[in-house]
């Protein structure tokens, strides 16, 4: 009787191991958290990750791919939440553009701090703006969409304040005199003016592949960067007829 028992002790422990692991295997498996599933955030940081989301999702689909259901897929989270956060997808928009241009607004004052020279100091912001508007061609091309952006929100405003500010207190540089950004004469206007307009149109030109044709009939190796340098040192006012 007694080895009866010592033998079938392994086969019941078999059967109750096999037993164990078909229980095992009907039980739904529990879904494991990927990429885009929902993620458990700190209070405070899922606005930031909607943020990011977003900018991911307008840098690779472009404005007409960045809805708020787009968004939430992206940061994994219930598509409840950018709502929540923003509001709709003007209060979205307008947020992640006063991201934009506090990025654009720390690249300027990192290239002025850079440059050593007079001259490094005049053609580095405009560097720098063009730059960015190449590294994020999205997120530059919203920040310009007024129609799309609501300016009464705080965080746009001062963030759009900056960036003016930072460009009247360059031009104010160049010509050697303090220009208060509240109220302009109409020579610093036209001065400012004049320097957006030229670096804005030569960066859209570049961003929509309009200048390839004058880079192509330039000296071989010429860069769009040469090109602007040259186009921000040639004398303002040309030579006119007597």
């Amino acid at each position: 009787m007694g080895k009866t028992d010592t033998k079938s002790e392994p086969a019941r422990s078999s059967r109750t191991s096999r037993s164990t692991t078909s229980a095992a295997a009907s039980r739904p498996r529990r879904r494991t958290t990927g990429a885009k599933t929902e993620t458990p955030y700190h209070h405070g940081a899922l606005r930031e990750a909607l943020l990011q989301a977003a900018e991911q999702v307008l840098e690779r689909d472009g404005l007409a791919g960045l809805t708020l259901r787009a968004v939430a897929r992206e940061a994994g989270v219930s598509h409840a939440a950018p709502t929540h956060h923003f509001g709709d997808l003007t209060g979205l928009l307008s947020e992640l553009a006063a991201v934009g241009f506090r990025q654009f607004n720390a690249a300027m004052a990192a290239s002025c701090d850079a440059a050593t020279t007079p001259l490094e100091r005049a053609l580095a912001r405009p560097k720098a703006y063009v730059a960015y508007a190449q590294a994020h061609p999205g997120m530059y091309g919203i920040m310009f969409r007024t129609e799309r952006l609501d300016y009464s929100r705080p965080s746009l405003h001062e963030a759009a304040e900056a960036s003016f500010a930072g460009l009247a207190n360059a031009i104010g540089m160049m010509r050697q005199e303090q220009i208060s950004g509240d109220a302009l004469t109409l020579n610093q206007g036209a001065a400012i003016a004049r320097a957006w307009s030229m670096v804005h149109g030569f960066t859209m030109l570049l961003l929509d592949g309009r200048l390839e044709d004058i880079l192509a009939r330039l000296p071989e190796g010429t860069t769009a960067e040469r090109l602007l340098e040259a186009m921000l040192t040639a004398p303002v006012t040309p030579k006119l007829p007597v």
